[in-house]
């Protein structure tokens, strides 16, 4: 592989992950609100801190409060890096870091695919993949993390193998960096254990197993230390306690459970073990969905599999399949909401490199499986069928690229949102007016004022937390009501305690009567 290959590979990502981007006015959906308008605190000088609040999960006690105590910030620093250069605060300034990225994977795949392989052919179709994503092409310019963490894991592999003193100290290092992106990048850290046992060709005698844990710690610590330290002179742990508090979730919407302390495993043991095994029943179902279309993108999954086998012997393959399983079982037994709910598709993006490898070097093997069977001998063959399957990549690619962004459904719902302030400010809303909102990140980039999150319960709850944060009016979406306030929106009149003021689109606006 020489540089002009790469460059190659890098030109194109950047034009692909460019052209997507035209179409993201917004950035879309709640994850990427809020990576983004943590950016734009950042930005501005106002620091770890969030004028929103997205869940309640870490008991968070006025506005604006400590930011980033469920999602980490990494996505946030990156999106402030460049506002920071630009000078602006816009979501182009905040973006434009997240294409660069993006354009960067296909780089990264393509190098592991020629450690791997050794050939230059199967790497440059590895690295085509790695452009034309499929269903992580639409989210790959946005300001989240999934091209931060396929670099990181694509990084993680191609330093495996290497016997440099260093190497430790340096997975460790991209341990913490995975772990900054995204909380369960905390599996990185026992995969560079494990890493570093497996590596043939470090030699590992037990004398020397202790200082290399040791310098994985130390490279680890290197860049999650201030982290830790902060989160323990707010919460007086190194974890926020939010995290926590999701082992006891009994469905999904109790993520917006308020107040937090009803979540416990008392109250999860009450529910009884039959809800919890069904739960996690349909957690399989969904993240093994996703493995199978996402993930292994539907056409490439045999390829992928027949390619690991092959590739078997090598420790990052190993590595990268032992990381995937565990990960497959965190998301479906500790955390089957979240998993289910788009955390295993977002954390299954650092293994994605891996795939990508795998894939060209499966339909070589099935290529010769036949060849040897009298099939397919031609010489070009195998060009011709890696041909076949980037076309193939492309053109889903384009498909799922055009129905979740270009055909106009991207950030349809949290574009309303300036429509909403403005029928507020008509109806007389002040300038330090809490609203309580379906996604409170979006409704701050949209609107710069404060908002909270639209709890889970009845119409006391949502009472109570006017009360708590200073709330003052309270929005209500068709596909973001909870079932015990069902009523509140289908008869908006019906309670004295909110003053329903009207509609804009599908969502309906009420003043909280204190």
């Amino acid at each position: 592989m020489n540089r002009w290959r790469y460059a190659a590979l890098f030109l194109l990502g950047l034009l692909v992950s460019f052209s997507v981007s035209r179409f993201q006015n917004l950035p879309g959906y709640m994850d990427a609100d809020y990576y983004f308008a943590g950016g734009i605190q950042l930005a501005q000088g106002k620091g770890f801190t969030e004028p929103y609040i997205w869940n309640y999960l870490s008991d968070p006690q006025a506005l604006p409060n400590p930011s980033h105590t469920y999602w980490m910030p990494l996505a946030s620093i990156v999106a402030a890096l460049g506002m920071w250069i630009s000078g602006l605060t816009t979501y182009a300034a905040g973006r434009a870091p997240f294409i660069l990225l993006s354009a960067c994977v296909p780089v990264l795949t393509a190098n592991l695919a020629f450690q791997v392989s050794r050939q230059t052919r199967l790497a440059m179709t590895s690295g085509a993949l790695s452009i034309f994503s499929m269903y992580y092409a639409p989210f790959m310019p946005a300001t989240d993390n999934y091209a931060i963490y396929m670099l990181l894991g694509a990084t993680f592999l191609i330093l495996a193998p290497r016997a440099e003193r260093w190497i430790p100290i340096a997975l460790g290092a991209l341990a913490g960096l995975l772990t900054l992106a995204r909380s369960d990048g905390l599996l990185w850290l026992a995969l560079a254990s494990l890493t570093v046992v497996w590596n043939g060709r470090y030699s590992l005698p037990r004398r020397k197993a202790l200082p290399a844990g040791a310098l994985i710690l130390v490279g680890y610590i290197l860049v999650m230390g201030f982290w830790h330290y902060r989160n323990y002179m707010l919460f007086g742990a190194l974890l926020a306690p939010g995290g926590g508090r999701l082992l006891w979730l009994e469905n999904y919407n109790q993520t917006f459970i308020y107040p937090p302390d009803l979540l416990t495993r008392a109250s999860f043991l009450q529910a009884g073990w039959g809800v919890a095994l069904q739960n996690r029943a349909v957690a399989f179902q969904a993240n093994l969905s996703n493995a199978f279309a996402a993930q292994g993108e539907i056409f490439l999954l045999p390829f992928i599999l027949w390619g690991l086998w092959r590739l078997r012997m090598d420790a990052r393959v190993r590595v990268a399949v032992v990381g995937w399983l565990a990960l497959f079982v965190a998301m479906t037994v500790i955390f089957p909401f979240a998993g289910s709910r788009g955390s295993f598709f977002h954390a299954g993006a650092a293994f994605q490199p891996m795939w990508w490898v795998a894939a060209p070097v499966g339909l070589n093997a099935a290529l010769l499986w036949l060849r040897a069977r009298g099939q397919f001998t031609d010489e070009y063959a195998p060009h011709i069928f890696q041909g076949v399957l980037v076309l193939i990549a492309t053109l889903m690619t384009l498909y799922l690229v055009n129905v979740r962004v270009t055909a106009g459904s991207w950030a349809q719902d949290d574009a309303i949102y300036a429509k909403v302030e403005q029928a507020l400010q008509e109806s007389g809303i002040r300038q330090g007016d809490v609203v309580i909102v379906r996604n409170p990140p979006g409704y701050f980039i949209a609107s710069n004022r404060f908002a909270v999150a639209l709890p889970f319960g009845d119409e006391a709850t949502i009472l109570s937390v006017a009360e708590k944060f200073n709330a003052r009016y309270l929005i209500l979406e068709s596909d973001g009501v909870f079932e015990e306030i069902q009523d509140l929106y289908d008869q908006p009149n019906g309670n004295s305690e909110f003053t329903y003021l009207g509609e804009v689109g599908d969502a309906r606006l009420y003043r909280i009567v204190p």
